[in-house]
């Protein structure tokens, strides 16, 4: 998690008016005009979530900071804790007049950290012998998204460490993040750009090897279509590092075709010998896809695991990526798919409406008081 001043990003006090909602800035100028209230704000979420505030909390301080007032902030959640759908996260009370304008940002920084952690915990529970990679920067609307994603990845990853005694995220792939992951840069290897221009798998790992000797050798070996025939290549080029345990090897088969020597056939094969149990009773289209269909399936993970052992290299290590959902981390467990890291940026949440965190006032002036419908807000008022 992220050390000492990790806040995350702070619009600025002259920003605001811009960013924020139009009519928060209306309510803003009416009650100038007509007299200040001391006001408590309950934000809540219509689904179960992981309490991932600190975004916006810390947010909430440095803008009472640069207004000159306090906002007390009563979080009923602590970071990390689950959270039923409709419960009040954390209750806001101070001036309505410094409050009001905040909302749109604050809700920004909260529903979507809380939900991305909440599938990041799920993820690391499934598969907690394996140590996941955050690598959602690309897929992310910019860098405070990024950041906010990075955050709620490593809230769910240390609750699932404390309840599950969890591996979780080791990294990500960016340094401006890295800090929440306890590192210092960004961790990766190499794209699919890179074997293009080397001309071949094996090149590409021995360019990589000559110019980065210290660093382990992750070979991405789904370019040409020959997974298995690639990797053997590449393990056979560089014994020492395979036997030392220091090459890996990232599936990334894309879903349009099935590793290097499978078919809807040979994947149940591999199933029946390695894990009979995941094949057997009633499972869903998505479920048989993860399990046995195109792309980084579980049964290409067991293939490879195979072949790499059957050539002599246990020690090489395999990572998984390409569309590790929550959903399909579950049925990697139900595979004991042989993973040891999961690249990943499928922690961000896939409905994004089931993001939205929802901020109502409930007390005016100590006064309790909500709309129609939110009376369930108050009750730990009482």
């Amino acid at each position: 998690m992220g050390g000492p001043g990790a806040s995350g990003p702070l619009p600025a006090e002259a920003d605001v008016s811009s960013l924020t909602d139009h009519y928060f800035l209306r309510s803003k100028e009416i009650v100038g005009r007509f007299g200040d209230k001391r006001v408590t704000y309950a934000v809540f979420m219509r689904r179960p979530v992981l309490s991932c505030p600190r975004l916006a909390i810390d947010w909430l301080h440095a803008m009472a900071e640069a207004r000159g007032t306090k906002f007390e902030i009563e979080l009923n959640y602590p970071e990390g804790e689950w959270v039923g759908a409709g419960e009040p996260i954390l209750y806001i009370t101070g001036s309505f007049y410094h409050l009001v304008d905040l909302e749109t940002l604050y809700l920004q920084k909260l529903g979507a950290a809380c939900l991305a952690g909440y599938n990041a915990f799920t993820m690391c529970v499934d598969l907690p012998h394996v140590a996941f990679l955050a690598m959602d920067a690309r897929h992310c609307a910019g860098p405070d998204m990024a950041e906010i994603m990075a955050y709620a990845a490593s809230v769910g990853s240390e609750a699932a460490r404390k309840q599950a005694g969890a591996k979780g995220f080791i990294g990500n792939a960016s340094a401006a993040t890295a800090h929440y992951f306890g590192q210092i840069s960004g961790k990766g290897t190499m794209p699919h750009a890179l074997i293009g221009y080397a001309g071949s798998t094996l090149r590409a790992a021995e360019m990589f090897h000559e110019t980065f000797p210290d660093d382990d050798l992750i070979i991405l070996p789904d370019y040409f279509g020959r997974e298995v025939t690639d990797t053997l290549e590449v393990c056979r080029r560089f014994p020492e590092l395979a036997a030392a345990g220091r090459i890996g090897v990232r599936l990334d088969t894309h879903g349009g075709r099935f590793l290097e020597g499978l078919d809807p056939q040979a994947s149940y094969a591999v199933l029946e010998r390695r894990a009979p149990k995941s094949i057997r009773g009633y499972r869903t289209e998505t479920e048989l896809r993860y399990l046995v269909g195109t792309g980084v399936s579980a049964a290409a993970l067991w293939a490879m695991r195979e072949a790499l052992d059957e050539a002599g290299f246990p020690n090489v290590r395999i990572i998984g990526s390409s569309g590790f959902s929550p959903a399909k981390c579950k049925v990697m467990a139900y595979a004991e798919a042989p993973l040891d890291v999961v690249g990943t940026g499928s922690y961000l949440p896939d409905k994004w409406s089931e993001t939205y965190a929802t901020s109502d006032i409930i007390a005016y002036d100590g006064q309790p008081m909500v709309k129609l419908g939110r009376e369930f807000l108050l009750r730990k008022l009482d």
